[in-house]
This record gives structure tokens, C-alpha cells and sequence, in this order.
């Protein structure tokens, strides 16, 4: 394999985890206010607690937020680390995407302040009504990310317009078409779904049951929603592959994970549904990339910014090599460290933050 093509894959890799990863925050900042029921309680053979005598009333809990609360912001280092590679080893993909996408990347950027500073902010709201406001941002916070993710997902599958002078230009005529759509309104619909099937398999039996409802219902809406983007592909209206076949194979490996994780879901088999809706969070970047090989930006006419168009030169990479040998087992041990500490069911295994 050569630098190139193990740099595009480390590309792939870190954007893949971060879909996983960030993508069940996502869905829990959505699902929050479906999910609310309190996430604690006397755990078997405890007595119920005495209630308060003195002191401020508590604030309410809410079992969705609580399940991911060990892991808020951490997940987004590997944005962060995504982000790095694609200014250091492909700084010409870095110019013409974002330059391009920049309204949609603007928008997904305030998503991820405004949700988290909600997140923050919700514990310390003064009555009920205060937080039904935090908690209407944080709903946005997460479906706004989730949704405009989706947009950039369906305009690198079908491809972006390109000028006389090489560079890549999207607007509204660009976003606003059934495909591209479809595809925002899937990967939202997946999100939430994954978020779902984290709540169901970090939280107390009560939430978890109706996570794991609501999961299901989700994972069939998102295979519905989706289906109108495979049925643009098929009359020519949608995607534009390059490798058919590879597209063809990880489009059913995504069907497949689809299927199974409403199976899982329906069936109470909840970490097993959560592996289902990883995978189904991954396939999407593993579509994008091996579809559209070896351009790394598809011009909707044909053609496009290739690999070797867009990554910087051999010695570069070689420099940036010795770093990212070190940068992701780093990552992997972090994240592998914090679900360790913190596995288990919230209300057990560690307090509550929210």
C-alpha cells in the first residue's frame, strides 16, 4: 500500500469513528426528550432512598443525556483528528472542500456549540421552562449536524459542480434536489437511531425498554427514507459511482445492517443492535471513499480531483507518518480506556452529570 492510499484510508478511518462515535451523541441530543424518564433508582436489593428534607428541589433528570455523559466531548477528537489529517496530508482536497461546502460545515460547527453548550447549561436552568429551552437546543444541536452531515454525504456521492478553472462550486441549486435531501433526512433518521440503541444498552431497565421501542421504529423509518436515495441512483437521478461494484456491495452490507439492528432492537439483543448501528454509521464514509476511488472529490459531469491531485508530496507524508503511528493507538487506547471505566449501565457503575 502506498502513502497515499494509507493516508485516504486513515482519512476514511477517522471520519468513519467520528460518524460512529459523535453520531450517537447526535442521536441521544435528539432523542432526549422521548428518552426523559429518570436514569437512577435504588439498583436490586436497595432500599428506595429518603426524600430530600431541605435544600433546592432537584433538577429533573434525563436518562438519554445520562448515558452518554461520561463520554461528552470526547468523541470529538476524532473530528479533531480528521480534521488534522485533511489540512496536513491533503491540503488541495482541504481548499476545494471546504471552500465549497462551507455553509453546510458552518452549520454543522454552530450545531455542535450550541448543543453542547445546552448540554451544559440544562443542569443549571432555573424552573421547568428554562430547561424545556436548553432542552429545545440541544434537540437542535444534534439534528442539525446530523442533517447537514447527510447533505455532504449525498453531494460527494452524486458530485459537485466544477469550473473552467478547477475548482468546485456548491449552492442551493446543489443541496436542495430530491437525492441529496433523502440522503440528509437518512443519515438523520440513522443517527437518531444509533442514539437509540446507545440509550437502550448504557441505561436502567426502564429507559432501556423504551429506547429500544423507539430504536426500532427508527431503524425502519431509516430504511424507508432510505430507499427513495437507491431508487434515484437506480433511474440516474442520484449517485454517480465510479466502482459499481464496490458501491453495489457496501449498499447491501448497510441494507444488511440495517435489517439486523432492527432485529436486535426488536429482540432486546442490545449490544448487539448497537454493533449493528455502528456499522450502518461507518458504511456511508466507506461508500463515499471506495465508490468514488481513486478521485477523492466527483465532479457531477465527470471526472474530479483525484488522489494524487490532492494530497501533498511524498516527503511530507513521510514526516507525517512517524506522527500518525503514534496519533491513533493513542486515540483507540483513550476511547478504549473511557468505555472501560465507565461500562455498565448509568445509575451503577458511575453517577450521573446532567
Amino acid at each position: 500500500m502506498s502513502l497515499e492510499t494509507f493516508w485516504l484510508a486513515l482519512l476514511g478511518l477517522l471520519l468513519a469513528g467520528y460518524f460512529v462515535l459523535g453520531g450517537y451523541d447526535y442521536g441521544v441530543q435528539m432523542l432526549h426528550p422521548f428518552l426523559g424518564g429518570r436514569s437512577g433508582g435504588p439498583g436490586a436489593g436497595e432500599a428506595p432512598r429518603a426524600p430530600a428534607t431541605t435544600g433546592p428541589p432537584p433538577v429533573g433528570r434525563n436518562a438519554a443525556l445520562d448515558a452518554m455523559a461520561p463520554f461528552f466531548l470526547g468523541n470529538e477528537v476524532w473530528l479533531v483528528a480528521f480534521t488534522g489529517v485533511l489540512f496536513g496530508a491533503f491540503p488541495h482536497l482541504e481548499g476545494s472542500l471546504l471552500s465549497g461546502l462551507y455553509p453546510l460545515i458552518v452549520a454543522i460547527l454552530a450545531g455542535l456549540v450550541v448543543g453542547n453548550a445546552a448540554v451544559q447549561l440544562r443542569g443549571r436552568a432555573r424552573g421547568p421552562r428554562g430547561r424545556r429551552w436548553w432542552g429545545a437546543l440541544i434537540v437542535c444541536g444534534g439534528a442539525l449536524p446530523a442533517l447537514c452531515w447527510g447533505l455532504v454525504l449525498g453531494l460527494l456521492l452524486h458530485g459537485v459542480p466544477r469550473r473552467a478553472d478547477g475548482s468546485f462550486h456548491v449552492g442551493p441549486g446543489e443541496v436542495l434536489t430530491p437525492f441529496v435531501l433523502a440522503c440528509g433526512a437518512t443519515t438523520a433518521l440513522l443517527f437518531a437511531a444509533h442514539g437509540a440503541a446507545f440509550v437502550a444498552l448504557r441505561s436502567a431497565p426502564e429507559p432501556a425498554a423504551r429506547a429500544g421501542s423507539l430504536g426500532a421504529t427508527l431503524v425502519r423509518a431509516t430504511g424507508a427514507v432510505g430507499c427513495l436515495p437507491l431508487l434515484l441512483t437506480l433511474f440516474g437521478a442520484g449517485a454517480s459511482p465510479v466502482n459499481r461494484a464496490a458501491s453495489a456491495v457496501l449498499a447491501a452490507l448497510l441494507a444488511a445492517a440495517l435489517a439486523g439492528a432492527w432485529w436486535c432492537l426488536s429482540r432486546g439483543h442490545r449490544a448487539r443492535a448497537f454493533a449493528a448501528t455502528s456499522g450502518a454509521a461507518l458504511l456511508p464514509v466507506a461508500l463515499v471513499g471506495a465508490g468514488h476511488y481513486p478521485y477523492v472529490l466527483k465532479a457531477s459531469a465527470g471526472g474530479g480531483m483525484t488522489l494524487h491531485e490532492a494530497v501533498t508530496d511524498s516527503a511530507t507524508l513521510t514526516v507525517l507518518t512517524a506522527f500518525g503511528v503514534v496519533l491513533i493507538p493513542v486515540i483507540l487506547a483513550y476511547q478504549s480506556w473511557s468505555w472501560w471505566a465507565f461500562r455498565g449501565r448509568t445509575g451503577r457503575r458511575h453517577p450521573s452529570y446532567f
